[in-house]
């Protein structure tokens, strides 16, 4: 075949992006994984998609482990390429998938920093509620952490994806999937001080949906609200790195912790894959042990 090994991974990429939704940050991730195994490919003479073959995956990476890549990336570069792989047999771009017997390699999960409930009470605590901008810090907090939305999502809320009345939020998530979220008594009254004062003054220099503006009237970006969780979280004595990932999951942890239903916790969260969800465990559980070790007069 003359079809280049480049030519078949862009199509691949757009394949992923057009019929599977893929985040952005998946596909980079992807683009990265299958360029670096082309130009492995190319170093070696191999410049078409007949010549990759389950010794020449295993060639790469054994490369990758020289060069210290971890197991966990180890995982996410096997997958791309069994994707890949599979994507040319069902163009008809090769007769078989090489890799579909390789399994992944098997690593510890990486269990995710969280806050405790006494450290989120505190940042919750820090926006001032005798100013606008304190008012609408505080509303975008008690959300966050009510509901397990990802910063990207929290920041392209519109008004209509609210309903204060019944108390719940709409969202779009990893590859435009909607879902329902609901919001508890804390964070209702907060959006609904923020939407009757901040809100309605800020508005008057936009004309955007947006739910949560900034100074000028525009939306707030993903950086934007990393810089006023930070400045939070070092007013509430936090000293670890605060990032809003880490409200999502101390959201988790904390339904887990008090008894919550696994697959509810899934639904909310927006995962595909309840593996995904059980990471959450973990981390419930070693919260368990700690407190055990800490408290136990012989732990």
């Amino acid at each position: 075949m003359n079809d280049t090994l480049d030519l078949w991974i862009d199509n691949f990429l757009h394949h992923l992006t057009v019929e599977k939704g893929l985040s952005r940050n998946t596909l980079e991730a992807y683009a990265r994984d299958l360029q670096g195994y082309a130009f492995f490919l190319r170093e070696r003479g191999i410049a078409s998609v007949e010549g990759s073959s389950v010794e020449q995956a295993m060639g790469h990476f054994r490369h990758l482990r020289r060069k210290g890549l971890s197991a966990r990336s180890q995982a996410r570069v096997l997958s791309a390429l069994k994707g890949f792989h599979k994507f040319l047999v069902e163009e008809r771009a090769v007769k078989e998938n090489p890799l579909r017997r390789l399994r992944n390699p098997k690593f510890a999960p990486k269990l995710p920093s969280v806050l405790s409930s006494v450290e989120v009470e505190n940042l919750l605590q820090q926006p001032d509620p005798l100013q606008p901008l304190g008012i609408r810090d505080r509303a975008m907090l008690e959300l966050l952490y009510a509901t397990g939305l990802r910063v990207s999502e929290l920041i392209h809320l519109s008004l209509n994806d609210v309903n204060l009345e019944v108390g719940y939020v709409r969202t779009k998530g990893k590859g435009s999937k909607e879902r329902i979220v609901p919001i508890g008594g804390a964070a209702r009254r907060a959006l609904q001080g923020y939407l009757k004062g901040p809100r309605s003054l800020m508005a008057q220099k936009s004309t955007q949906a947006t739910l949560f503006l900034g100074r000028g009237g525009r939306g707030i970006t993903r950086q934007g609200f990393w810089k006023i969780l930070r400045k939070h979280a070092q007013a509430a004595g936090i000293y670890k790195r605060t990032t809003p990932h880490m409200l999502r999951h101390s959201f988790a942890t904390h339904l887990l912790e008090r008894g919550a239903d696994l697959r509810s916790v899934q639904s909310m969260l927006g995962h595909v894959d309840i593996a995904t969800t059980q990471i959450y465990t973990h981390v419930s559980r070693e919260h368990l042990k700690q407190q055990h070790q800490k408290y136990h007069p012989r732990g």
